[in-house]
């Protein structure tokens, strides 16, 4: 499980021709990570194996296959790819295996397997949830502080907002903390914290701790550390902290197959089932494209049978 394994064996040829048409517009694959709501890697491996299948398949005038390897040069020959673009007909992708979609009863007893396995109870119960509630990924959870959750009367803060500098793409959506079950689990959390002494402001406001204090802290009351992770010029960071705090949980939980993006689909379908449409779980997920959206997360539609199925 990481923040990497964004794709989820989606390497759909209209997300790719989409990415590569940004790049060739000037976009960074950095830029193009964040419109897309995937990692830099994924997007660099796209925008190549496309740019290597249009060499091949099509023929892109003045550049050779080697030669796609490289952004500038596929800047440099910016029509003549967009050309071979108008003449390539993708075979179709080949059908992938099903995403692990979790149900309210298996997250329920998961919640049960963690109280009974988990060393930090209290806290893992509120990070499990979290996830599942917000489909927020584990880095944007390491980053988030106590007043992203409260306000400084200690009021919860059901529409809040997930903060640029917290968020993977580098730009703020909406973050609701408008389940009961995660309320209670982090309150119960909270509490605990201002119990052992970890965060502590300099006054009852914001329930007597740190705003800035992060949300969630290590058995030591110290945040989850995150480092930089990447090429000069690169926005990439990692918490391998937190990604193993979810391993052991979804261990825990015994929850075969399970992983963040597994998680991001649960979400997804719970939306879709309460009636959203792509750019609602697209806002929620931090996800920008409708195109990428459908791609990474596609509705599941019933089949005309069960659709005429007593219509009358």
């Amino acid at each position: 499980m990481g923040d990497d394994a964004t794709e989820g064996g989606k390497d759909t040829a209209a997300l790719s021709v989409a990415m590569l048409r940004h790049v060739l517009s000037g976009s960074t694959y950095e830029a193009v990570a964040a419109e897309f709501g995937i990692t830099r890697t994924a997007v660099e491996r796209r925008v190549k194996a496309l740019s290597g299948r249009l060499s091949r398949e099509v023929g892109i005038e003045g550049l050779s296959e080697g030669g796609t390897a490289f952004v500038r040069r596929l800047r440099e020959h910016r029509e003549a790819i967009l050309q071979a673009l108008e003449h390539f007909e993708p075979a179709p992708a080949p059908a992938s295996r099903a995403t692990r979609v979790v149900s309210p009863e298996e997250i329920e007893l998961a919640i049960k397997r963690i109280r009974g396995r988990s060393a930090q109870a209290v806290r893992d119960v509120a990070l499990f949830y979290l996830l599942f509630a917000t489909g927020a990924k584990p880095l944007e959870i390491a980053r988030l502080r106590v007043k992203d959750y409260v306000d400084a009367q200690g009021e919860v803060r059901v529409e809040s907002v997930l903060p640029s500098g917290a968020a993977i793409t580098g730009r703020a959506r909406p973050l609701y903390f408008a389940s009961r079950r995660l309320v209670e689990a982090l309150d119960l959390y909270l509490a605990q914290r201002l119990e052992r002494r970890h965060g502590l402001g300099e006054s009852d406001a914001w329930r007597g701790l740190d705003p800035e204090s992060p949300l969630f802290l290590t058995p030591s009351g110290a945040g989850f550390p995150i480092v930089y992770h990447g090429e000069e010029g690169q926005h990439r960071y990692l918490c391998r902290a937190i990604l193993e705090t979810y391993r052991k949980l979804f261990r825990y939980a015994e929850l075969e197959g399970m992983t963040a993006l597994s998680v991001r689909h649960t979400v997804a379908m719970r939306l879709y089932e309460r009636g959203a449409d792509e750019e609602q779980v697209g806002l929620i997920l931090g996800i920008s494209e409708r195109s990428a959206v459908r791609e990474m997360f596609p509705r599941q539609r019933p089949t005309l049978a069960v659709l005429m199925q007593d219509l009358v």
